[in-house]
Formats: structure tokens, C-alpha cells, sequence
């Protein structure tokens, strides 16, 4: 548990220290592409930390100057499967975005989607020795919350207070300096798989790379393509990637539950492959080109043609009716949606007043996936894609990069973690641990 408070507490000052200098990697890294976003700081940010407890929304003063991605060699499941393929991929990629950049990166902060993440909601309170609410009430009042068991070979990803309260006022985003007796707090802590993150620690230090910073790719990505109403009064983020589906619900702009569902769109392509007899290269090629997941009677009579390279002509030359490709996608599709429905009905996602739902990631792109997913998630559906940057190389605005651009929201603007503040080291207790949405239902 202290192991990787400390880790996260050295990260996050690595992480002040790499923005001083000016410059910053971000990597994403993913079952089928690891994307180099090269970030240069200029203005305020780079002068002064940004403090207090908050959110992300504020617009920070960098520039993406250098971008690559490259095929994700390696990893499944959003995790790192064959080490050296793996360290290959990053090393491609982060020297292709340094080429772009003209500058040498040091420090890299990564995002993940594997590791098969739990959420936690804990609640802690204190009286206050004086009456106005300083750092160090804060830290002790994090202190204070109970700390569930997570079970062994597990660690702490992110603890983030989302809510406080001052006697009794709640909703509070940031209580120092007000006045009250008491202050108790809520906070949402994600654990993951240790040894996920501690094979991601030693494959980007075998590139030669200092880690400054990690978080989960759904919540980036939820940074990234939920707007700002969504965020406030509550919205889920579904990010299909290739490997996996990460999902996260946000309300009052903060992250309040995380999961991930283990198949994305290279099931998909999976899926085609074996119907078809193909090769993975020609199914992802027929996927992305004539792929669906609502068949009309005109689907009947186009014929898709399937060029193989077996050498054998008359085999090669197949065809297949788009409405067979659209039969092998859709039950696929269905079970990847039917299964994050499970997830937000265990988080209690109805309770919350907006139930938004936005679908983003590279496999969100499939034609039609909306109207589907409105019928099994429920009907707030749109497709998000990254927001919120200006001057975005155009190669990374696509649904795909998400996780990407909210990385760079992360670095610049991170929210206040457990590990910002001095919590007296005697103070871990395993007490009662409440259920994540019992505050929420208390406090809006």
C-alpha cells in the first residue's frame, strides 16, 4: 500500500519537475496502437504548480508539438503481454514524436485500459481543532476515510476526493479557508492488478524513459470527451478500444466509478476472421471499410469482395453480402454493450439525475453503434471524440485518441490525489467500507 503511495507521490513531483523544464511525453498505451503526444508548457503552468482541489476543466497553457502512433506490438487486454515487442512499439513511437518535436523527452506520463480496475466509494469525517479549514485538516480528513480492503497483490491507482462537506453543507469541490465544526469527505479510489503496473514501470524503463505520472484509460478519456454540463451533473463514458472497453462515470466534474469490460474491437475482427476464413489483416480491412451492425434489404445485394493472397485465384476472389459481415459483427457487438450494461447497473448508474451516456474509442466508429447501443444502454447515447485542446494535430482528433488528449488534460491539470497531501503515516485503518453511491444518494 505505502510502496505505491510513495512511487505516486515521487511521480507527481517528477511530474512538477518535467513541467518546469517545459517538456513532457504522453503515452498511451493500447491493445492496438501506443500514441506519443509530445506536450511544451509556456505561461502560468509553468511558473507555479496549479493548486487546489479541482477539477480539470481549467484550459492549461501547452502545445502539442510533436505526434506519432504506432501498431501496438505486445499487449492484450490493454496489457502488457510480450515485453521486449512491447518496449519495440514505445521506443517507435516516442522517437517518431521526438523527431516531430525537435526535442528529446526524458519523462513520459502513461495511460493504461487492462488491469482489471475496482472501484471503491469511502467516507471519512473529523472534528475540526480550529474553526477554519486548513491543508492539513484536509490531509487528515483523507486519513480518516476507511480504507477497504482491496485484497492482496492489488494497488491504489487513483484516490481522488469528490465531495466535501462542512457541517452541514455538502457538495463542497474545495473546503480550505471556510468556516465550520466539522468536515467529513468522500473519496473514490480505484485499485488495480500490481503486477499490470509494475510490468508497465519496467517496460518504459527499458526505453530508457522516467515515469512521471500513470492513470486508467477510461479516465482520461472521460476527461477528454464528456463536455463540461456532462460532467457536473452526471454522464458515463464508454471508450472501446481494441483489447477493452473502459468505462467511467463522472458527476460534479469528478470520476466517481471506473471498470473495464475485457473485449473490444480486435474481438470483432476476431469474430470476422474465423467466419469469413480470413486473414486478421483482410477482417479488419472489410471491419472498417464496409462494417455495421444494422442490416437493410439493400445490404442483401452488396456483395463485399474478400481479396485473400493465398495465391490460390479462385479462392481469393470470394465475395460475401454485407449483410453476412453485419450478422457476424452484431452479436459481438451486443455482448461487448450488454455487458457494459451489467457493469453501470452494479454501479448504480440510474440513480444519478443525467444519465448521459457517451461512446468514444476507436471501435465506437462502427456505423450505426449508436442507435444499437441506445437500445441496450439506455437512450441518452451520442458518440464523443476529444475536446477541450486547441490546436490539435488533425491525425489526432478522431474518436481513437481520447485517451490520448485526456492524458495531456491529466498531466497539465491534474485533480488532487490522496498522495498530494501529508497524511500522517500511522493512519491507514481497515475499517467498515461504505457502498460508492451511499454519499451520492445522501448528498444531491
Amino acid at each position: 500500500m505505502t510502496d505505491l503511495y510513495q512511487s505516486q507521490r515521487a511521480m507527481r513531483n517528477m511530474r512538477r519537475a518535467a513541467m518546469q523544464r517545459g517538456v513532457v511525453a504522453i503515452l498511451d498505451i493500447g491493445s492496438s496502437k501506443i500514441a506519443c503526444l509530445v506536450l511544451r508548457f509556456d505561461g502560468p503552468e509553468r511558473r507555479r504548480d496549479a493548486d487546489g482541489v479541482g477539477s480539470m476543466a481549467g484550459q492549461s497553457q501547452f502545445r502539442i508539438i510533436g505526434a506519432a502512433t504506432t501498431r501496438s506490438r505486445g499487449v492484450r487486454f490493454g496489457e502488457v503481454h510480450v515485453m521486449n515487442e512491447t518496449e519495440r512499439a514505445i521506443r517507435t513511437a516516442v522517437q517518431a514524436a521526438q523527431k516531430m518535436a525537435n526535442v528529446r523527452v526524458d519523462h513520459v506520463i502513461a495511460s493504461f485500459s487492462g488491469a482489471e480496475p475496482r472501484s471503491y466509494g469511502l467516507a471519512g469525517e473529523i472534528e475540526l481543532q480550529d474553526s477554519v479549514v486548513t491543508e492539513q485538516d484536509v490531509a487528515r480528513v483523507l486519513a480518516a476515510c476507511d480504507m477497504p480492503d482491496i485484497g492482496h497483490g492489488r494497488e491504489v491507482l487513483h484516490a481522488q476526493p469528490v465531495n466535501f462537506a462542512l457541517d452541514h453543507r455538502s457538495g463542497l469541490g474545495d473546503p480550505r479557508g471556510q468556516i465550520g465544526n466539522r468536515l467529513a469527505c468522500d473519496m473514490h479510489l480505484l485499485s488495480i492488478d500490481a503486477t499490470v503496473v509494475q510490468n508497465l514501470f519496467y517496460c518504459i524503463k527499458r526505453c530508457d524513459l522516467e515515469l512521471a505520472g500513470i492513470a486508467s484509460s477510461a479516465y482520461v478519456s472521460g476527461i477528454s470527451s464528456l463536455v463540461e454540463d456532462e460532467q457536473e451533473l452526471g454522464a458515463a463514458c464508454i471508450d472501446m478500444g481494441g483489447g477493452s472497453t473502459g468505462i467511467s462515470i463522472f458527476i460534479k466534474k469528478h470520476m466517481i466509478y471506473a471498470d473495464a469490460v475485457r473485449m473490444g474491437g480486435d474481438h470483432i475482427t476476431s469474430d470476422i476472421s474465423k467466419g469469413l476464413q480470413v486473414p486478421m489483416a483482410v477482417a479488419e480491412r472489410i471491419k472498417t471499410k464496409h462494417g455495421g451492425v444494422h442490416a437493410t434489404s439493400m445490404d442483401d445485394r452488396e456483395m463485399i469482395e474478400m481479396g485473400g493472397d493465398s495465391g490460390d485465384w479462385e479462392k481469393d476472389r470470394r465475395q460475401v453480402s454485407r449483410t453476412e459481415l453485419i450478422g457476424i459483427m452484431r452479436p459481438r457487438v451486443e455482448e461487448i454493450l450488454e455487458e457494459v450494461r451489467a457493469r453501470l447497473d452494479v454501479a448504480g448508474f440510474d440513480h444519478l439525475p443525467s444519465q448521459q451516456i457517451v461512446l468514444t474509442g476507436g471501435a465506437s466508429q462502427i456505423p450505426g453503434l449508436d442507435g444499437l447501443a441506445a437500445r441496450i444502454l439506455g437512450q441518452r447515447v451520442r458518440l464523443g471524440r476529444p475536446l477541450r485542446i486547441q490546436g490539435l494535430p488533425q491525425a489526432v482528433t478522431g474518436p481513437a485518441f481520447s485517451g490520448a488528449v485526456g492524458l495531456c488534460l491529466f498531466a497539465t491539470h491534474p485533480q488532487d490525489e490522496w498522495w498530494d497531501f501529508d497524511i500522517p503515516a500511522e493512519k491507514y485503518p481497515a475499517r467498515s467500507l461504505k457502498r460508492a453511491f451511499k454519499w451520492f444518494k445522501d448528498n444531491w
